[in-house]
């Protein structure tokens, strides 16, 4: 803080408070933009927990200590996208917090003069900013805090004798809470939990289901139901509306619920991202209604990009004593305070402040939308009204032969599961653009979403990302453009995904692997010999057949990436075949992994089985030399075994016996005698292998193509009109030299005293080893003349 700031500063403690908030902030931003090497240099025992210090340490000390728990994991995992942009309104707002400790140090009387106003300030400055008069205001941390506190506030106001009489009074007349099957998740589960309340008092009301947004509460459903639960003893109690659904941002007829609500005396709250809307100029009507419900959740701090601020609900009622028992209203002070944060940002922001911080955020979604308008294959799920500051989109491309009429008619089993396959291969590519997405624009605060009719969608909401992030309109052109570079890939790899399945499915000894959530051209898997198609189990022979196989796949250097995993559904390995960029041959593709993963089985089998057969010959060699040194033993008789007696007998009648062996021929796998060896001094030959087998087409590649590519047409047909001709070019040569040597033997046999040219040379001289058969040519007599 300057010197001029802390003479104006009364209170040294506030100055010393400002002073310390300043450097300290400054430190752990300064940490961000430190470089790797002096992350390097950060002690280990600053993450180890160790014994608390009894000479206690300074603030610089503490502070290092707090930046290596902040930043320590950086290194051994990747930083987060969305890093929170904390500028000077931000330092406001934390400064809330540090000004709350100190303020409730305050003696009584002080502490409830400044809570009061304080608490008074920020309500009527949020009322009037979002156009709801006469309220009051509820500061919560848990966004959903409010609504409970809410639905106690409906529960006193309708049942009378529930202090007094407690479960008593739910339980003669059931409480029904009404939410919309669009509603955030979780949320009737939390309201029961922190109400007491069973889950039977909640009522899912359907969205429109022909007319409307598909995220818009059925309007004329919900009063049936509310008939029905009147029918049937239950007391309607709550009505939660929204303006901006968590989804997509649509917004429930929130005038035509407010005179239902009436009619039935049942409260109404609404909620939402378009409520921040309502600071704007111009508000459209549907959310204009909003400002006439019983109660509105209000969130800030995402708006306006202001950390630890809380949110805040505004409601009508006119009996303060049921409000206090409710828990809307507190004595304590430090509930009070939870305004402080709040109240500070509000007066460093200004009026003109928060207007330009929504206004920018909605323009930001204007500017996408009529953008990805222009962007063919993007559907945009808007609703009527063009105010919406959130912008759905995703990628969709009919593929030739889909009806878009089969979405919506009840369809045959087999037109089914051609929709549901197209559904699930364009929500897997719509999966991997929206990570795409975020990666290359990572100020843009996208998000992917799953949206039980749609499908994956990529959701931009700028009003809770936008002030934090910082997001601008260039970042937006930027995200539109990386879009565009990205449809080319999601077009051809959506193309090609039928046609793989179909020639997987035709070529023997490959499975195609149905995988919902692979972005890519496909899964197959090769089914070896011992392969068992009924178990799911993990195959050891299949996963190292699968590994050589993604080996060799890596080795052509396409331009397609494999991947090696398990199964959707199983543990047995797979290949991963991933996105295609350009028109690739799908046949060959497949054809490729059939032959090499035929290769690497036949290879292995091979090892396998040379070892079996030379155990086994080792086995049938022995029983053949025993055999033969009996029969030896046999011919030579007894007495030529005894050692002194045989060799005198061998002396005197030597024996001429023949040399027998056995060899081990392992190419045919059998034993053979050795007999024509000796006899031969040759050795044999043996039995010629088997050819690996190959692939039936062999294609021929032009200079620089890689694999898998298609030819051009055009360079095609350029090469063979080349090729033809130059073919053209040779036969007229050979027919022109032919033709001269006819002409010249008919010139020889007509004058034989004609000389010979000097110059002329056979045409076999042209061909490779000519020279060496010249010299065989008979020669031919020089006439007399020439002698």
């Amino acid at each position: 803080m300057d010197a001029s700031l802390e003479k104006k500063i009364a209170d040294p403690t506030l100055a010393e408070m400002g002073k310390n908030l300043k450097e300290a902030m400054k430190m752990l931003e300064d940490s961000q933009r430190r470089t790797e090497e002096e992350n390097g240099k950060k002690l280990l025992s600053g993450d180890i927990p160790g014994p608390l210090q009894g000479s206690g340490q300074d603030m610089v000390s503490i502070l290092q200590l707090v930046q290596n728990l902040m930043h320590g994991d950086e290194d051994e995992q990747p930083q987060s996208t969305r890093i929170q942009n904390i500028g000077e309104q931000g330092h406001i707002s934390l400064l809330g917090h540090s000004l709350g400790a100190y303020i409730s140090t305050l003696d009584k009387e002080k502490l409830r003069k400044l809570t009061t106003r304080i608490l008074s300030d920020t309500t009527l400055w949020l009322c009037r900013i979002f156009r709801y008069e006469n309220g009051c205001a509820y500061f919560h941390e848990e966004e959903r805090e409010g609504l409970a506190k809410i639905c106690r506030l409906a529960i006193h106001s309708r049942y009378e004798d529930f202090v007094v009489d407690g479960f008593n009074v739910l339980y003669n007349r059931k409480p029904v809470l009404y939410l919309s099957a669009a509603a955030r998740p979780g949320l009737g589960q939390y309201l029961c939990n922190q109400l007491g309340l069973p889950f039977p008092c909640l009522c899912r009301v359907p969205c429109n289901t022909v007319f409307g947004s598909q995220h818009q509460m059925d309007v004329a459903f919900l009063e049936k139901l509310i008939k029905d639960d009147i029918e049937r003893g239950k007391l309607p109690l709550l009505l939660v509306a929204n303006a901006g659904t968590a989804a997509v941002g649509h917004t429930d007829k929130i005038g035509r619920l407010k005179e239902l609500c009436e009619q039935y005396g049942i409260w109404l709250h609404v909620e939402g991202v378009n409520l921040a809307t309502l600071a704007l100029g111009y508000v459209s009507s549907s959310v204009l209604a909003a400002t006439k419900c019983d109660s509105m959740t209000l969130t800030p701090g995402p708006w306006l990009g202001l950390p630890a601020v809380p949110a805040v609900t505004l409601y009508k009622h006119d009996d303060p004593a049921l409000t206090l028992v409710s828990g809307l209203t507190s004595n304590k002070p430090a509930d009070k305070l939870r305004a402080l944060p709040l109240w500070l940002s509000l007066q460093y922001l200004g009026l003109d402040g928060i207007v330009e911080r929504i206004k920018h955020a909605c323009q930001l979604s204007q500017r996408l939308q009529e953008s990805l308008k222009k962007v063919n294959h993007i559907k945009i799920l808007v609703e009527d009204e063009l105010s919406s500051p959130v912008v759905v989109f995703r990628f969709f491309q009919e593929l030739p032969g889909s009806d878009p009429g089969l979405n919506a008619i009840p369809a045959p089993s087999a037109a089914a599961s051609a929709v549901g396959r197209e559904r699930h291969s364009c929500d897997a590519l719509n999966r991997w653009l929206g990570e795409q997405l975020k990666q290359l624009v990572p100020m843009s605060g996208l998000t992917v979403m799953d949206l039980e009719v749609e499908g994956t969608c990529v959701r931009f909401s700028p009003l809770m990302t936008a002030a934090v992030l910082g997001t601008r309109g260039e970042d937006v052109d930027q995200l539109v453009a990386c879009v565009q570079s990205k449809l080319p890939v999601l077009t051809c790899t959506l193309q090609l995904r039928e046609e793989f399945k179909q020639e997987v499915e035709a070529t023997a000894g490959l499975l195609y692997v149905d995988d919902p959530n692979w972005p890519g051209i496909g899964v197959v898997r090769y089914e070896h010999a011992n392969d068992d198609k009924s178990s799911l189990k993990l195959d050891p022979e299949g996963e190292k057949i699968h590994a050589g196989l993604l080996k060799k796949l890596n080795e052509l250097e396409s331009d397609l990436t494999f991947k090696m995993g398990p199964e959707y559904k199983s543990m047995k390995s797979c290949i991963y075949i991933g996105m295609a960029s350009d028109d690739i041959d799908i046949s060959e593709l497949v054809e490729t992994i059939a032959v090499t993963a035929r290769e690497i089985e036949e290879d292995s089998r091979l090892l396998e089985n040379m070892t079996e057969v030379v155990r086994k010959g080792i086995q049938e060699a022995q029983v053949q030399l025993q055999k033969a040194n009996e029969e030896r033993l046999l011919e030579e008789g007894v007495l030529r075994q005894i050692p002194v007696v045989g060799s005198v007998l061998n002396w005197f009648s030597p024996v001429q016996a023949s040399q027998k062996g056995r060899t081990f021929n392992l190419t045919a796998g059998s034993l053979e005698s050795t007999e024509h060896t000796y006899v031969y001094k040759v050795q044999g030959s043996g039995v010629t292998p088997p050819q690996t087998p190959t692939g039936t087409r062999t294609k021929q590649r032009l200079p620089g193509q890689k694999p898998f590519k298609r030819s051009l047409r055009g360079s095609d047909a350029i090469s063979e009109t080349s090729s033809v001709s130059h073919i053209e070019d040779l036969e007229k040569m050979e027919q022109s030299s032919g033709g001269q040597e006819a002409s010249e033997a008919n010139s020889h046999e007509r004058h034989p005293e004609a000389p010979a040219p000097p110059e002329a040379e056979p045409p076999g001289a042209l061909q490779d080893g000519a020279q060496g058969l010249q010299d065989d040519r008979p020669q031919v007599e020089e006439p007399e003349s020439l002698r």
